[in-house]
Parts: C-alpha cells; sequence; structure tokens
C-alpha cells in the first residue's frame, strides 16, 4: 500500500481573524501511475480499487501539532482508511493562543453541556470533507457515512463527546487516548463527576498506566490524590450504559500520557507533567494502531474476521495489555 497525502485550509466562519484557518493533511491510500502529473508535481491518484475509504478524523491534544500523530494515520490509510490530521491555533481561553483540538469550551458550561456540540473545528472539517467528495484526488471516493472520530487527550474528550447522531449524523464510531470525560470544577462541576457522553455508537478507550498528566491534572477536577487509571476507568463505567459489546475500555502497562505522540515537541504543553514509560514505546504503539485499525475494521466496516482479531489480540495475554472489558 502506497500511503500519500494533501493539504488544504478551510475557515472557520464563526471564528475572528486571524484565527479562523484551520491547516488541514488528509492521507489517503494511493497507487502510482507514472502519469506526468505525478513525477513533476508528486500527486498520486487515490488507488480508486480501494474505495469508497471510511474516513478518520483526529483530534490533537493541546498544543500537540499534527504531526506527531501521522505514524498512526499512516498505519490507518494502510487498512484502507482515509485520515484528515489538522492544525488550528486560535484563542480559545481568552489570552491563550494555542494549538488546539477544536473544543468551544464555554459548551462544556452544565447549563449548556449535552444540548449543542463541543467541537468548534467538526462543522468545518465535515464540510471540506464534501467539497473533497466533489472535486480532487478523492472525487467520489469517500464513504461519508462512514465517519469515524478518534483523538489524543483534550482531541480524545472532543472525539468521545461529538460522537452523536443527533448532532452529526455523519459520524459511525469513536476513539480516545488518555481521555476522559470529568467536569472541571472552574465549570462549576462538583468534584469528581463525570459527564455522560452519546451512547448510541461504538467506542473505544485507550489509558496508560503511567499517564503522569491525568494524574497530575487531578486537581482541576477537584480530585485531591490523581491515579492515572481512574478518571479513564470511571469514565468508561459510568459515562455510558453500553449493553451493545461496542464499547470497549483498554489499559496499556506502562504507557504515559505521550505514548500515541512521535516526534513530541517537548518546548510547549504539558508534557513535564507526565511520568516515563516502564515499556517499549514502540511496541506500545504497535499495539495502540492494531487495536484501534481493528475496532474500527469490527465495528465500522463490520468484518466478522476484524472482530474475531481483536478479542483474540486483547485475550492473548499480552504483557503490555494490563487490562480490558467491553460492554
Amino acid at each position: 500500500m502506497t500511503v500519500r497525502a494533501f493539504f488544504q485550509a478551510a475557515k472557520v466562519e464563526s471564528a475572528e481573524s486571524p484565527y479562523d484557518t484551520i491547516y488541514l493533511k488528509i492521507l489517503y491510500p494511493a497507487q502510482m501511475s507514472g502519469s506526468h502529473t505525478e513525477k513533476n508535481m508528486g500527486i498520486v491518484p487515490a488507488d480508486r480499487q480501494k474505495a469508497p475509504f471510511p474516513v478518520v478524523i483526529f483530534f490533537n491534544g493541546f498544543n500537540c501539532e499534527a504531526h506527531i500523530y501521522q505514524w498512526l494515520a499512516v498505519k490507518l490509510v494502510e487498512r484502507g482508511l482515509v485520515v484528515v490530521t489538522f492544525n488550528w491555533v486560535t484563542e480559545n481561553l481568552p489570552g491563550v493562543v494555542s494549538l488546539t483540538p477544536g473544543v468551544d469550551v464555554t459548551t462544556w458550561k452544565p447549563e449548556i453541556y449535552g444540548t449543542v456540540p463541543t467541537a468548534s473545528a467538526l462543522p468545518t472539517l465535515l464540510a471540506k470533507l464534501e467539497q473533497l467528495q466533489a472535486e480532487g484526488i478523492l472525487t467520489g471516493m469517500l464513504d461519508l457515512e462512514r465517519v469515524i472520530l478518534g483523538g489524543h487527550s483534550a482531541g480524545g474528550r472532543v472525539a468521545i463527546e461529538n460522537a452523536n447522531p443527533s448532532f452529526f449524523p455523519q459520524v459511525a464510531a469513536s476513539f480516545a487516548y488518555a481521555a476522559h470525560s470529568m467536569g472541571g470544577t472552574i465549570m462549576g462541576y462538583e468534584p469528581g463527576k463525570i459527564l455522560p457522553l452519546p451512547d448510541s455508537l461504538p467506542m473505544l478507550l485507550i489509558g496508560g498506566t503511567c499517564d503522569g498528566v491525568i494524574t497530575n491534572s487531578s486537581d482541576r477536577y477537584g480530585i485531591t490524590s490523581g491515579d492515572p487509571t481512574t478518571a479513564v476507568m470511571r469514565t468508561f463505567q459510568e459515562a455510558i450504559a453500553g449493553g451493545r459489546n461496542d464499547s470497549y475500555l483498554v489499559f496499556l502497562e506502562g504507557a504515559n500520557h505521550f505514548t500515541i505522540a512521535n516526534l513530541f515537541d517537548f518546548t510547549t504543553g504539558r508534557a513535564f507533567l507526565d511520568f516515563p514509560t516502564t515499556q517499549s514505546p514502540e511496541a506500545l504503539q504497535l499495539l495502540i494502531a492494531d487495536i484501534i485499525g481493528l475496532f474500527i475494521d469490527a465495528h465500522v466496516c463490520h468484518q466478522a474476521k476484524a472482530f474475531n482479531e481483536l478479542n483474540r489480540l486483547l485475550n492473548n495475554s499480552n504483557t503490555l495489555i494490563q487490562s480490558w472489558q467491553s460492554k
């Protein structure tokens, strides 16, 4: 499989200049043709035989550049998916300019949460996908009824909060690494409050047993003693009812908050809060990619073989899997 990518930009109508532009990178399965355009412009056609492609929109963590997730995007494209990553610099909080996963923090307030989408970038991204379906390299080759939302940290929260067909009927599933739905006390929630999540689509939560960022952020949620797994565990237990056997919680032994990131920029964000990993980051990343890929193949693409492979992977006594459950 040849993996190629191209860039796009999109305006966010609700945002003010100069913070109203999202820069996208779209990775896709390609087929080398040897054409003049390919040789001179590097524009490689999509592999039409593998279309239509389900689409993954990946939401980065705060101050995390899209390129650090490219390794995962490539792995998913190799499975026959199109993956969209993006960078959006904006002012999420007054006076604080950052790379954002595209979240409207005012929608986290108790009187608003759950009544409107929290994802400020998602309408623009979905509109761009409609445009790509109509013109360009991927014309007619996107399966826009099977859009998967995925993300890391705050971006993971955006993904699982907005996998709601009432808001976005295109969405078919969600996954998140190092994310939970605990409500911040600054927003007016009581300490330790778990906010409900949409509960009608397949969902995958992955956490690490050495997540220092979640542990050291516990004061945001009114908790005096943090733990790497409690917030993620409680999100799975309390935020959704399940009952369809398509929602999963997986904890990876020795993984930390940024295990999902490659070439991470330690000059920004809060990586200094994290704990060291105790297992091979490369092995953990390969496992993350396999779990996410099989989850999508099984519960979005409805491949029976993938469902069996996912269960076999989770049940094979892999020492990198500390625990898992489904409901």
